[in-house]
């Protein structure tokens, strides 16, 4: 078998109702997802999602090679990204392909990817997370209500912009997980995506913490920030979790030797190979694992071989654009099928249909890093910027705790 071609396209996710965080919202909800397909001479097609930036070079390193040399092939790529390097959307664009190669390789041998990997269990144990920095109270507790039926009791929400507003809207969607699992303490996860000083990241944690058991804290500061990192781990209760933004081993080892990062994170978009390296190292250090990205797919296969993971993201139930997927959730996790491969497949007549200008998408929202960002908190302005519909709800009683006064 040998890889003859590829073919990319570009889709998106259509929540139906605005997504973002501190960083930006995309107001319509319509988020881009880019695909990579790898095509062999025996006929089977493998789907990576993720970019495909520099791809022709990148994939001059499988052409004519045999896929299920991928772990072999990962490196080739990397190789061929030496001199430029493989940051950001390259590092995106070799795990597009590495994960496309994944997928061709369990379909050759008629399995799916989390049995071939070694996975003995088919269940992913998930926690819900509904990008919702943008959401009013109403919208906020009936998007997890939706997350509540499907078993979730564990929840991640977006927040940095404003500490009383994070504490006001993480109790209400303690309150829905709570009623749903019958009294069960909920899980709750704060994502701030790097919005913060050190200063910051400590006091307004430790605010949290007066009234709120948090699981952990996301990207509270910069993401290569070991030293930022490793003291607000000593300054706050909460786990630190980071790392859905690093491309490489080279960024994680100076975060685990600080000491910087309790909950090992990686994107789905930097693909299969990348994740269980991370995940090996992070086993090195006692340290659990836990996938990050919409429909992470690949990620939940290898997860089930994984002795460190912890809980997978899920964001919207519902795949992208002319993509399906052989997955389902229940009883709060994702249960992977036996389709061969990945379970994935592409309608391209669908994508092509529904293509749309995106451009729009990539001048603002989350994926942009706001001028101010780390330098704003408060400020009436960077609501209007972040999508919020109103200002903050007014605390309630139990809550009503002044942010001027330690503990």
């Amino acid at each position: 078998m040998r890889v003859i071609g590829y073919r990319t396209l570009d889709t998106v996710q259509e929540w139906g109702r605005p997504v973002g965080d501190a960083n930006g919202v995309y107001a319509d909800g319509v988020v881009p997802v880019s695909l990579v397909i790898v095509d062999t001479d025996e006929g089977i097609s493998g789907v990576g999602l993720g970019p495909h930036v520099e791809i022709e070079r990148i994939f001059a390193a499988v052409e004519g090679e045999d896929p299920r040399a991928v772990t072999s092939l990962y490196d080739r790529m990397l190789r061929h990204t030496f001199k430029a390097g493989h940051a950001g959307p390259v590092f995106g664009t070799i795990g597009a392909l590495d994960t496309a190669l994944w997928d061709i390789k369990a379909q050759a041998a008629g399995e799916p990817l989390w049995r071939l990997l070694g996975g003995r269990d088919r269940r992913v144990p998930a926690y819900a997370s509904a990008l919702d920095i943008a959401l009013t109270d109403d919208e906020l507790v009936a998007a997890y209500q939706v997350y509540a039926r499907h078993g979730l009791r564990a929840a991640k929400l977006k927040g940095g912009l404003d500490i009383e507003r994070d504490r006001h809207r993480l109790c209400l969607v303690r309150e829905v997980l709570t009623e749903a699992g019958r009294g069960l303490r909920p899980g709750l996860m704060l994502d701030v995506n790097e919005a913060w000083t050190r200063k910051q990241a400590v006091r307004h944690v430790g605010e949290l913490e007066r009234v709120l058991d948090l699981i952990w804290i996301e990207e509270p500061v910069r993401r290569w920030d070991a030293d930022g990192l490793a003291a607000v781990g000593r300054g706050i209760r909460a786990a630190v979790a980071t790392g859905e933004n690093l491309t490489g081993l080279e960024q994680y080892r100076p975060l685990l030797t600080a000491g910087a990062v309790d909950i090992v994170q990686t994107a789905a978009v930097w693909g299969i190979t990348h994740f269980l390296r991370v995940s090996a190292l992070a086993h090195a250090h006692d340290l659990p694992v836990s996938p990050i990205g919409n429909s992470p797919i690949g990620l939940l296969h290898a997860a089930t071989a994984l002795p460190n993971h912890l809980t997978s993201e899920l964001q919207d139930l519902s795949a992208p654009v002319g993509v399906s997927l052989d997955v389902h959730v229940e009883d709060g996790a994702f249960v992977l099928g036996d389709s061969p491969g990945l379970g994935l497949r592409i309608d391209e007549d669908r994508i092509r249909a529904a293509a749309r200008t995106r451009d729009d998408h990539r001048a603002q929202g989350p994926d942009v890093r706001p001028e101010r960002a780390g330098r704003r908190l408060l400020g009436g302005t960077d609501r209007v910027a972040a999508g919020w519909p109103r200002p903050a709800p007014p605390l309630r009683a139990h809550n009503d705790v002044s942010p001027t006064v330690r503990p």
